[in-house]
C-alpha cells in the first residue's frame, strides 16, 4: 500500500436549493481517503458515501482504521499525513465510549456547554427529557450511572441538532442490559430526529440490530458494504438475521465452530465482538462533546 503524506482536503457539504430528494447530495462524500501513520498506511484511498439520514454501523477488527475514520469525517484531522477528498455537514456531533462529562458541571450544564441562545436551557431541558433524564438536571455526573451518564452524552449531542451523528463505540463500557435498552433509545432517536449517522462498533450483533447498513473496515479499505433489509424492531433472536450474521463474520474473517450438518446458529441476546474490548478513544471531542472524566464503571442503568 502507497503511503501518501499530502494534506487531507476537509470541505463543508454544500446544500443546494431545490434539489429533488433522490437527486440530494450525500450528507458524507470521501474519496481517495488516505492516512498513514509512521509510514504505515491505515485508510488506503476510501470512497464512500453515506446518504442523509441513513444509520450505518462501520465494524473492523482493532487497527483497521474506524476511529481513523470517523477522525477524519468530524474534522479531527489535524496535520493529517493523508490525502484524499471529504465532504461532511457544518453540524456534526460526537457521542464516544465514554460521557467526558465534565465532573465539576451539573448534568444540564454539561448538556449545554458550548450553546447559546435564549432558548438553550429548554432545548437543553427538551433534551434530557428526551434520553428519560428528566428531573436529573442538577445531579453531578458522578451521581449518574453508566447508562444515565450516556444518556447525558446522547442530549448533548441533541441539543445541537446535529446533520450528522458520529459514534465511536459509545456503549462498549456498559453492562449487557443496559446496552439493550441503549440500543433501543439510539434508534428512536434517529427515528425522530433523522441525522445521518457512523456508529463504530466491535459488536456484530449491535451493528445488525441498529443499522440498516454495515460496512466493514478490511485492509484500509471497505471490504464488504451489506444493506440489512429487515424491519425494525429487529431481535438478537431473530433467526433471519443469520445470515447477514455469518456474512459479516466472514468478511471479518471469522468462523463459527460447527459442523456443515448442524443448523445455522440462532443469533442470541450475547453481542459477539469481533476483538477484545478496546480501551476508550483518546480523540480529543469535537462539536458534540467536552472531555471529561473517565467512562463510568459498568452499572446497570437505574433508568
Amino acid at each position: 500500500m502507497a503511503t501518501h503524506t499530502e494534506q487531507l482536503t476537509h470541505t463543508g457539504r454544500p446544500a443546494p436549493a431545490g434539489r429533488a430528494p433522490s437527486q440530494a447530495a450525500p450528507a458524507v462524500r470521501l474519496r481517495g481517503l488516505t492516512r498513514s501513520f509512521d509510514g504505515r498506511t491505515v485508510l488506503d484511498g476510501v470512497d464512500l458515501d453515506l446518504p442523509a439520514g441513513q444509520l450505518t454501523a462501520l465494524l473492523g477488527h482493532s487497527g483497521s482504521g474506524k476511529s481513523t475514520l470517523l477522525r477524519a469525517v468530524a474534522g479531527l484531522d489535524h496535520e493529517v499525513a493523508g490525502s484524499g477528498t471529504l465532504s461532511a455537514p457544518d453540524r456534526v456531533s460526537v457521542v464516544f465510549q465514554d460521557s467526558r462529562l465534565l465532573p465539576w458541571r451539573r448534568v444540564l450544564d454539561n448538556v449545554l456547554l458550548g450553546t447559546d441562545g435564549k432558548d438553550a436551557v429548554e432545548r437543553g431541558r427538551a433534551a434530557l427529557a428526551e434520553v428519560g433524564l428528566a428531573g436529573r438536571e442538577r445531579a453531578w455526573p458522578n451521581e449518574l450511572s453508566g447508562g444515565e451518564a450516556q444518556r447525558a452524552a446522547l442530549a448533548r449531542s441533541l441539543v445541537r441538532e446535529p446533520e450528522l451523528l458520529l459514534a465511536d463505540e459509545p456503549f462498549g463500557a456498559l453492562d449487557a442490559l443496559t446496552r439493550i435498552r441503549m440500543h433501543g433509545l439510539l434508534r428512536e432517536l434517529w427515528q425522530r430526529h433523522r441525522p445521518s449517522v457512523l456508529l463504530v462498533t466491535h459488536d456484530v450483533d449491535e451493528a445488525i440490530v441498529l443499522a440498516d447498513r454495515v460496512l466493514v473496515l478490511d485492509g484500509g479499505r471497505i471490504g464488504l458494504d451489506l444493506t440489512v433489509d429487515r424491519p425494525h424492531p429487529r431481535s438478537y433472536r431473530d433467526p433471519l438475521l443469520g445470515e447477514y450474521r455469518e456474512r459479516l463474520l466472514a468478511a471479518l474473517g471469522v468462523t463459527e465452530d460447527r459442523t456443515d450438518h448442524d443448523p445455522a446458529p440462532t443469533p442470541t441476546p450475547t453481542p459477539v465482538s469481533v476483538s477484545a474490548q478496546a480501551p476508550a478513544s483518546a480523540l480529543t471531542p469535537a462539536v458534540g462533546g467536552p472531555a471529561g472524566q473517565e467512562a463510568p464503571t459498568d452499572q446497570e442503568d437505574r433508568q
